[in-house]
């Protein structure tokens, strides 16, 4: 029996009433949670914004960090609430929800906190996932992206049963169940993937220590060029353009290197931009985090890439590869950490990038330098494959379950729609 004649089972000729969320819901949110307030030994959970794109999924089942700061300054969890995120420097990290299944959990500010009445938070935080394409349409702005909530409020939710309160909980509470199956598939697997990159971790920046006298260590001044890139919008934004790499996409979607773009602009802009050619780094110069200031990606496609101008391109005669595994580093970042600007958004400018250091080896022999280069990448690359590679090893795995989960999840929300439902 297939997932969608289970829920027209389930559903034995139900009336479906779609409901606007604001009808079923009070929205709040959360109060400032700066992250230096963010500590091991905090005596209350609490969870920061930006923990929801890359912590959580639809349901949270541990709360990961704690705080000290002061309840009276804060905002807390109430058991079923689902947490979004408000703003992002992409949309797509805004189309994303998560119920809290416990109370008294301190919320950070940008979330917003959809407090539900009548319908299941787990239910609901993955109706709001499958309707990503929905939500994205909500979205406004243009270099930062938020999310507001009277228009999150209008979206309709399917509530089976609505004269029957505890029949449609049931009822959500079953499709949350079966899709649940779903989440705990990949919970090992991703716990595996974890471990693996840990350790792929600890052998890179092994393999990138060198000895005093193996290498010499220059300045990535001394060593190259910065190249600003220049402003686009999501407006700009085409199906069939000119190819472009957003900052936001540094964080989210490109590893050590790239080939091909995610994102095309209008051929009208093709004066106005800067290009990142092949061979050069592509760097961002802000982040939330100062892990993401200075997060890199090698360019290798083709052709240039325009680059918006959060991002730097970084031009050199050295492997491309090499100094973007390089800048991965816990050594790399901590030096880039003494020349971060700590604002509401971190930033780390061309006089910062130009101190940072990396290691050249056999600097007075360029050939037998871009051989070890070589030879290091070429192993550093069988690593990343394994830990990052969406085509083989354990995240290839992932990727099939969750394309396994989408797929079910898909046929558990197929209910009547909107205008085929009698009222």
């Amino acid at each position: 029996m297939s997932e969608l004649s289970y829920l027209e089972k389930l559903l034995d000729g139900a009336e479906v009433e779609w409901v606007a969320l604001n009808k079923l819901a009070t929205f709040l949110k959360g109060k400032s949670l700066p992250k230096e307030k963010i500590t091991p030994d905090g005596n209350r959970y609490c969870i920061h914004y930006g923990e929801l794109f890359t912590h959580y999924g639809p349901i949270i089942d541990k709360v990961c960090s704690k705080t000290n700061q002061a309840i009276n300054e804060s905002i807390l969890s109430e058991k079923n609430d689902v947490l979004m995120p408000t703003s992002d420097v992409t949309p797509r990290g805004l189309a994303t929800a998560s119920c809290i299944p416990e109370s008294g959990v301190i919320l950070g500010g940008d979330i917003l906190i959809i407090r539900c009445s009548g319908v299941d938070g787990r239910y609901l935080s993955n109706f709001i996932i499958n309707n990503k394409k929905k939500i994205l349409q909500m979205v406004k702005g243009s270099t930062v992206y938020h999310l507001y909530d009277k228009d999150i409020g209008k979206l309709l939710i399917p509530i089976a049963c609505p004269n029957n309160p505890e029949k449609s909980l049931a009822i959500q509470s079953e499709i949350v169940r079966i899709l649940d199956k779903f989440t705990a598939l990949t919970a090992e697997l991703t716990a595996e993937l974890t471990a693996r990159k840990k350790q792929y971790n600890y052998y890179r920046d092994q393999l990138l220590s060198f000895e005093e006298g193996e290498v010499e260590w220059k300045t990535l001044g001394d060593i190259g060029e910065f190249i600003r890139g220049k402003r686009f919008t999501k407006a700009d934004y085409v199906e069939d353009g000119i190819g472009v790499i957003h900052y936001g996409e540094i964080y989210t979607r490109f590893g050590v290197y790239a080939t091909d773009v995610f994102s095309q602009v209008r051929t009208d802009m093709e004066t106005s931009l800067r290009y990142a050619e092949p061979g050069d780094v592509v760097i961002t110069d802000v982040g939330e985090t100062v892990e993401d200031v200075g997060k890199a990606v090698a360019w290798i496609g083709s052709g240039k890439v325009a680059i918006h101008d959060h991002c730097y391109a970084f031009r050199h005669s050295m492997n491309p590869k090499f100094i973007s595994y390089c800048m991965q580093t816990a050594s790399f970042i901590a030096e880039k950490a003494k020349y971060v600007a700590r604002t509401k958004v971190n930033t780390l400018l061309i006089g910062g990038f130009s101190k940072i250091s990396i290691p050249v080896p056999y600097p007075g022999k360029p050939e037998k330098s871009l051989a070890e280069q070589a030879r290091i990448v070429a192993i550093l690359d069988k690593f990343d494959a394994l830990t990052n590679s969406i085509t083989e090893g354990l995240p290839r795995e992932i990727e099939l379950r969750q394309q396994q989960y989408e797929y079910y999840r898909d046929l558990l929300f197929s209910f009547p729609k909107p205008e085929a439902v009698t009222n």
